[in-house]
């Protein structure tokens, strides 16, 4: 098993297809073929379900491909740290959405400004999604929502907030979920932190909304709620940056509901001058 055959079989579980595959890396589909069977032969499994003309991974071909991605990231990184000065190569980072329009923007700008020789990517989830892509290989570090699980992970609190209920302008303050009623909540899809937030809200006033809706962004979620048509749980970073934020109202929520923090993580055995750079900037963000 060599570095070769790894990106070959990355591409390829990438792709779906040989043929793909062979047209992104520039070589000929059966060379391909010819290397991916020597790999299966070497380790014994198949790596592929084969239906043509498409492929898709075995049981073991998953297994696989979380250690090739790791393989192949730290492969890289040695060869830029063996041949840059300071933080260079690709950089693969995941983020909430909230994360990526509150805290991103600024701290990017000054990082690329920083570490220019740093090829930065952007992958944008739900927190489980996002721990799910790091523990794949398939991003290097991650902004997510506490609590940091214990395990094999690097972690840096980056930036806290303050979760809050947000209403049409009419609404008469909310002091608990009872108070409202069958209202529908807009939230995001399962996965999202700050929607199992909401549901524990509710379920510790005893209470159940009146359906959830889900919505793909935080514009179209203020817009909802700002038109009566349901409320929302949000970060209050968020709701001021939104534009129409002054059509709607923002009710507190008790301290136990409402902090929340959001922290960097990274492998524990992942680490690189990159992300170093990336944890020592974003400290700050906290205060």
């Amino acid at each position: 098993m060599d570095l070769t055959q790894l990106r070959m079989f990355c591409a390829v579980a990438d792709c779906g297809s040989v043929t793909l595959a062979a047209r992104e890396l520039h070589r000929v589909p059966s060379n391909l073929t010819t290397r991916l069977k020597q790999l299966e032969n070497e380790l014994g499994v198949a790596l592929f379900i084969r239906e043509h003309p498409r492929l898709t991974l075995s049981q073991h071909g998953h297994h696989l491909l979380v250690y090739a991605r790791r393989i192949l990231a730290l492969s890289d990184e040695a060869r830029v740290a063996l041949t840059c000065q300071g933080p260079a190569g690709p950089l693969r980072l995941g983020s909430m959405e909230c994360t990526a329009a509150v805290l991103l923007p600024g701290l990017l700008a000054r990082y690329h400004r920083d570490y220019p020789a740093v090829a930065l990517s952007l992958k944008t989830g739900s927190t489980r999604e996002l721990r799910h892509a790091l523990a794949t290989g398939e991003i290097s570090a991650a902004f997510v929502d506490g609590p940091v699980p214990a395990g094999d992970l690097e972690a840096r609190a980056v930036m806290d907030d303050e979760l809050v209920l947000v209403t049409d302008r009419e609404r008469a303050t909310v002091r608990t979920a009872r108070d409202l009623g069958d209202d529908v909540v807009f939230t995001f899809r399962p996965g999202c932190s700050y929607r199992d937030r909401m549901e524990a809200w509710y379920a510790a006033d005893g209470a159940r909304p009146g359906g959830i809706q889900e919505i793909h962004s935080y514009h179209a979620m203020l817009g909802c709620v700002a038109s009566g048509a349901g409320v929302a749980m949000m970060p209050a970073s968020v709701v001021a940056t939104l534009p129409g934020h002054d059509a709607v109202a923002c009710h507190r929520l008790a301290p136990e509901h409402a902090r929340v923090t959001t922290w960097l993580i990274w492998p524990r055995q992942g680490g690189s001058p990159a992300i170093d750079a990336l944890s020592r900037l974003a400290a700050p963000a906290q205060r």
